[in-house]
């Protein structure tokens, strides 16, 4: 006999057969028995089906073209959206592997075809009563986890009012629309402390919607951020640099997922952040200072050291060329002897500028080596790159034009360079670019001076 018009189904099943003889068979016995029937002929409609409007309970057959029940069964228990739905296979595949299998990929029963039509019903019904108590037991767990969220709700605001009472607290309620996106926050709790930071009142913020807003005109990021304590329940810890009436100010902050919403706790710790940023600054420029020649302010030679160590290791990783200039300046006791210290000292200082302007890329490097002889590094340099430097760096001392009346080969200031340039190899030290710089600065002044000699070895490696 048929179930009256008006009865509520029991429930709603989705049957999947390629073969429509089944599907007929089946919707006809279930529908009698007050089921809600759906049916498609391949697992690809099956899925689609299932995910946009899930079915109580599935009957799902395994020969299937292009994609058999197994495969679909799988399918639907890896879709968040599809993986608590029964599925019951109804097969002619009588073998126990097949049995096995299908309870691997997720099925809760099988039934063999040719099948009883009492067996389809109490099986089908039996799976149901499981899904219907297995979902009612979820909402009791439901209740009880959100009894227990209000519960700890009072003792995390009674723990954050105790342990913070000398810093801002505030407690926060989200306001979610209709599709249960966080709009805004409610404020619940909030302290003076908190109420001076947004330069609000109290009684202006607590059991009004204004966080978005006021959070906005001190970070654009900050809003998102209290939404994801909400959403992950994952802790958000950070220092806020903010601008108030009374200056620039800076705060420590903690927040909390509270229920739906979270808590906040705020520390004043400008004193700190003041002391921190000076300290920073003094040591970035004491870091400045121990690289830097006190005189000519170029490198040191203890960074020229460091420096040198770090790109004959990398260029030896990337087999570049590595290219050295050893300068000296030419007749320099006599120069000191003729116009006095002072005079040598500012001497130095404008043949150090000009250096540095000649050799301004980014990676090269201009240090006093010592005395008044400087170094040139220059990474990923060839010979002849090296050589257009020393070129340029003796164009620079020339147009300085600074008198030199002791000098056996000019009356102006001049420059000898010793130019090397290598491949470094990994078992060998960067001494050895050192002494072929030297020993070519040795052959430029044996040469007669004011001039750039090319050390041997950078013709051959």
């Amino acid at each position: 006999m048929n179930p009256s018009p008006k009865a509520e189904p029991k429930g709603s099943v989705l049957l999947v057969d390629d073969i429509p003889e089944n599907l007929r068979l089946l919707t006809d016995i279930l529908t009698q028995q007050g089921y809600q029937v759906r049916s498609v002929t391949s697992g690809a409609m099956a899925l689609r089906t299932a995910v946009a409007k899930p079915p109580d309970a599935i009957l799902l057959d395994i020969k299937m073209p292009d994609m058999d029940g197994y495969q679909v069964c799988e399918s639907l228990k890896a879709n968040e959206t599809t993986r608590d739905i029964p599925v019951i296979f109804i097969s002619a595949l009588d073998d126990l592997l097949d049995k096995v299998e299908a309870f691997q990929v997720g099925g809760v029963d099988y039934i063999t075809k040719p099948f009883q039509v009492e067996e389809v019903v109490a099986r089908l019904e039996s799976q149901l009563t499981i899904q219907r108590q297995k979902q009612q037991l979820q909402q009791e767990v439901l209740i009880r986890r959100e009894t227990e969220e209000i519960l700890y709700q009072s003792r995390a605001l009674l723990s954050s009012i105790l342990n913070s009472s000398l810093d801002g607290i505030a407690a926060m309620q989200a306001v979610r629309d209709v599709g249960g996106t966080i709009g805004d926050f409610r404020c619940l709790v909030v302290n003076p402390v908190v109420a001076k930071m947004l330069g609000k009142t109290r009684e202006e913020l607590i059991g009004n919607l204004a966080l978005r807003r006021l959070v906005q005109q001190i970070d654009p990021g900050l809003f998102q951020k209290f939404v994801d304590v909400v959403e992950t329940g994952e802790t958000l810890e950070s220092d806020l640099a903010y601008s108030t009436s009374e200056g620039d100010r800076w705060y420590h902050y903690i927040a909390v997922k509270l229920g739906d919403g979270f808590a906040v706790t705020v520390r004043d710790i400008t004193s700190r952040k003041q002391i921190e940023l000076a300290l920073q600054a003094a040591n970035e420029k004491l870091e400045i200072l121990a690289n830097l020649d006190g005189l000519t302010q170029v490198a040191n030679r203890r960074r020229w050291d460091v420096c040198l160590e770090q790109e004959w290791r990398r260029c030896a990783r990337e087999q570049q060329s590595l290219s050295l200039l050893l300068c000296d300046v030419d007749y320099f006791k006599r120069y000191n002897d003729a116009y006095g210290h002072q005079a040598g000292d500012d001497c130095l200082r404008q043949i150090a500028g000009a250096i540095a302007q000649a050799a301004k890329r980014p990676a090269d490097l201009v240090a006093r080596y010592g005395g008044e002889e400087f170094a040139v590094l220059l990474p990923n340099t060839t010979a002849d790159g090296a050589a257009q430097i020393a070129a340029l760096i003796q164009a620079a001392v020339r147009d300085l034009a600074i008198a030199h009346c002791q000098s056996d080969i000019s009356d102006r200031v001049t420059l000898s360079i010793g130019i090397a340039t290598l491949i470094p190899h990994p078992e060998e030290s960067p001494e050895t670019l050192l002494m072929e710089a030297d020993g070519a600065l040795y052959r430029a002044k044996e040469q007669g001076r004011n001039q750039a000699v090319q050390a041997i070895a950078s013709a051959v490696r």
